[in-house]
């Protein structure tokens, strides 16, 4: 099997292990959290949501001893249009204590990032303060993410559902997904190239369209090219948990939004 392969055959063991517990209960402060789209619109520069991400299958250990409260404390004073909190254990040592930590200090967009397969995670993710979840086409069935991205309407939650090749894209454009995000990692591979965000945003012709692309971002050119093919906004992660300055790093990715370029214009 490869690397996806085990997570989900992992999750199908969790989601099993939820359902007997039951989702676990956090207190919150009350406040109105706004839409994604709310706060990355009007924006002249690339949005940012940045990432909470002690380790990956790929990397290994990335940050281990990081506290969610602070980091998520610092993204959101560098101006983060969202915050994406990893909450798989197994793969990425993270958890929904850490969603839940994070929401308790930041009024902003929170993007719980897991493996979703069953509504039973999406319910878990709103408990814990999530505001967004994260489905993946490489992961679901189109029957599945249907099933699932109903049930997050259901919870009054934003959606965003990540690509990575033409058919992925071709069928989340048919399904009017509104948050699409550019994985320029083959979660299969792991192996990043950042054409990938070229070559499937030059898909979209819809303008209220909210691109994201995701992985692979480091430098401020790598900013650049995402911003120049059309993405709104840039997930970063392992860049900035391994940053000694991130103010510096942070503003790097800052870069100017391009108007994004469509067959018909051309």
């Amino acid at each position: 099997m490869n690397i996806l392969d085990k997570i989900i055959a992992k999750k199908h063991v969790e989601v099993e292990q939820l359902k007997q517990k039951g989702i676990p209960t956090f207190e919150f402060v009350p406040q109105t959290i706004p839409s994604l789209a709310t706060c990355f619109n009007g924006k002249s520069t690339l949005n940012i949501i940045a990432e909470i991400k002690r380790s990956s299958p790929s990397k290994g250990a990335i940050q281990m001893d990081v506290n969610p409260v602070a980091q998520a404390k610092k993204y959101a004073s560098l101006g983060a249009g969202a915050i994406s909190v990893l909450t798989d254990q197994p793969f990425f040592n993270g958890s929904f204590a850490d969603l839940a930590a994070v929401r308790n200090v930041v009024d902003l967009p929170i993007l719980c990032k897991d493996f979703i397969i069953d509504p039973v995670q999406i319910d878990a993710a709103k408990a814990a303060g999530a505001s967004i979840i994260l489905l993946i086409a490489a992961a679901l069935t189109p029957d599945q993410f249907k099933r699932l991205y109903a049930h997050a309407q259901a919870a009054q939650m934003d959606v965003l559902f990540e690509v990575h090749d033409e058919r992925e894209m071709q069928f989340a454009l048919e399904q009017q997904v509104p948050i699409i995000g550019i994985n320029n990692r083959n979660l299969e591979t792991f192996e990043v190239d950042l054409q990938t965000t070229a070559k499937l945003a030059a898909m979209v012709e819809n303008q209220d369209c909210t691109l994201i692309s995701e992985s692979g971002m480091r430098t401020k050119e790598d900013a650049t090219f995402a911003a120049n093919h059309g993405a709104q906004g840039i997930l970063v992660g392992e860049t900035f948990m391994r940053s000694s300055q991130l103010e510096l790093a942070f503003s790097r990715m800052q870069v100017p939004i391009q108007k994004r370029v469509v067959p018909h214009d051309r």
